[in-house]
C-alpha cells in the first residue's frame, strides 16, 4: 500500500525529533506527540534533561514506552536508557524495577548491581530474574532435553549385547539387506542392543567467563547448565571465572541462585580456570569441556594455550564458545581463537536456539567444524 505524503511527513517528523524537524511542517498531536516525547526523553537527553532524577519520572517513561512500542523495541530502548541515562542507579528502587520489561540484558545488569542493591530491592530483583529464567526454561528446556537425550541414547547403544539387552526392532532394520529368501529369515550380522541406561555416559563442564562483556552469555549458560544437570545420564559441572575461579555446580538445581552466585565484571584468567577444570576430569574420552569466553586472557597466555593443548591431547573434547547469545558477532581475541583452532578446538559464537543441537553433535562426537558450517556459523581459522 502506497504511503501518503502526510504519512511520510509524520514518519520523518518522528525520526528527526523536534529540534531537527523545523522544516518538515508537521505538528504532532495525541498519541504521536506522546511517542515523540518518549523518544525525546531518551535520545535528546543532552538537550531535554532526559528522564530527570526521580524514579517516578522514569517509571512513567517506562510505562509510556510499553504502551506505544512492541516488546522488542521496548527492550532496545531500555538498554539504551541504561547506557545514556541514570536508569542504572534508579533500578535500585523496587517500584521502578517492577515497571521494567525484563529480558536477558536486564538480568545481567541486575546481577552486576547485586552487591549494591538494598535488601528490599534485592528481593524484587530476584523475582524479576526468576521470571526471565523461567521464561527461558520454558523456551529452551524441551528442545535441549530432546536433542541431548536422543544423542545419549545413540551413544548408549550396545553393539555386543547379551540376549536380554537386544533391541530387536533396530537389529532387524539394520540387517534387512541380509534377508535369506530360501530360509525366510534374516542373518543378523549387526546386533544392536540397549545400553545400560543408568550408567554415566558423558561429563560436561561449562567453564564460563563472567567478565562484563560476557554478561548475556552467563545468563543463558546458567539456564542450560540447570537443564543439563537434570539429565541423569550426564554429569554437569558449572565453573565461573574472572581472575578467580568459583565452582557453582552445587547451585545447578536452581539457576536463579546460580546466577546470583556469579560476579559479573572484573578481569580474566582463563589459564587458572582451565587448570581447575583439568582437575575435575577423570574420564577424558567421555568429557566435553565448553569454554565460554571471548578469549581475552589476562593471565599467562602461553601457559593457557599449553593447557588447552594438553586437554585436547588427553582426549577431552574442547569447544570454545565466543558467545552464547543473540547479539550477533562478538568481539573476541582473534589470535588466541586461531591458535586454538590450530590445535583442534573449534571457536565460534552460538545462539541459544542452536546450543541444544551443538551439544547433541558433541555427544555424538561429530566433527564440530562441519556442524558449524552446516548452520552457516563462521569459525575462527
Amino acid at each position: 500500500m502506497a504511503i501518503t505524503p502526510d504519512e511520510r511527513l509524520r514518519r520523518w517528523r518522528l525520526v528527526l525529533g523536534s529540534g531537527q524537524a523545523d522544516g518538515v511542517g508537521m505538528e504532532l498531536t495525541g498519541v504521536d506527540r506522546a511517542i515523540d516525547q518518549a523518544l525525546e526523553a531518551l535520545y535528546d537527553s543532552d538537550r531535554s534533561g532526559g528522564l530527570g532524577s526521580s524514579a517516578p519520572s522514569a517509571a512513567r517513561w517506562l510505562g509510556d514506552i510499553r504502551t506505544y512500542f512492541p516488546k522488542s523495541v521496548v527492550r532496545v530502548m531500555q538498554r539504551d536508557a541504561l547506557e545514556r541515562l541514570n536508569l542504572r542507579q534508579m533500578l535500585l528502587e523496587p517500584e521502578l524495577l517492577e515497571a521494567v520489561e525484563a529480558d536477558v540484558h536486564l538480568v545481567s545488569t541486575l546481577l552486576s548491581l547485586k552487591s549494591v542493591l538494598p535488601g528490599k530491592t534485592k528481593e524484587t530483583a530476584r523475582i524479576v530474574v526468576r521470571r526471565v529464567v523461567e521464561d527461558l526454561e520454558r523456551r529452551l528446556a524441551a528442545p535441549t532435553r530432546q536433542a541431548i537425550q536422543g544423542s545419549l541414547n545413540r551413544a548408549a547403544r550396545n553393539r555386543r549385547p547379551r540376549y536380554s539387552e537386544m533391541d530387536w526392532h533396530r537389529t532387524i532394520r539394520a540387517n534387512l539387506k541380509h534377508y535369506q529368501p530360501e530360509y525366510r529369515t534374516i542373518i543378523p550380522e549387526t546386533r544392536i542392543g540397549y545400553g545400560r541406561k543408568r550408567s554415566l555416559l558423558r561429563e560436561i563442564i561449562l567453564c564460563v567467563d563472567q567478565s562484563g562483556s560476557m554478561a548475556a552469555s552467563v545468563v543463558y549458560a546458567g539456564v542450560f547448565g540447570a537443564v543439563l544437570a537434570s539429565l541423569p545420564a550426564v554429569k554437569t559441572h558449572f565453573v565461573a571465572f574472572d581472575t578467580a575461579v568459583v565452582d557453582l555446580t552445587e547451585e545447578l538445581h536452581d539457576p536463579v541462585e546460580l546466577l546470583f552466585g556469579t560476579q559479573l565484571g572484573g578481569g580474566t584468567d582463563i589459564n587458572r580456570a582451565l587448570a581447575y577444570c583439568q582437575g575435575l576430569i577423570t574420564r577424558p574420552m567421555e568429557t566435553i569441556l565448553i569454554l565460554l569466553s571471548d578469549l581475552y586472557e589476562g593471565g599467562d597466555e602461553e601457559e593457557m594455550l599449553k593447557r588447552a593443548a594438553a586437554l585436547v591431547n588427553s582426549g577431552t573434547q574442547v569447544i570454545a564458545l565466543l558467545a552464547l547469545s543473540d547479539d550477533g558477532r562478538p568481539a573476541f581475541h582473534h589470535d588466541i581463537a586461531s591458535a586454538m583452532a590450530g590445535m583442534g578446538i573449534p571457536a565460534f559464537a552460538c545462539t541459544p536456539d542452536l546450543f541444544p543441537e551443538l551439544m547433541a553433535a558433541a555427544i555424538n562426537r561429530q566433527e564440530i567444524g562441519q556442524w558449524a558450517a552446516k548452520h552457516d556459523i563462521v569459525t575462527a581459522q
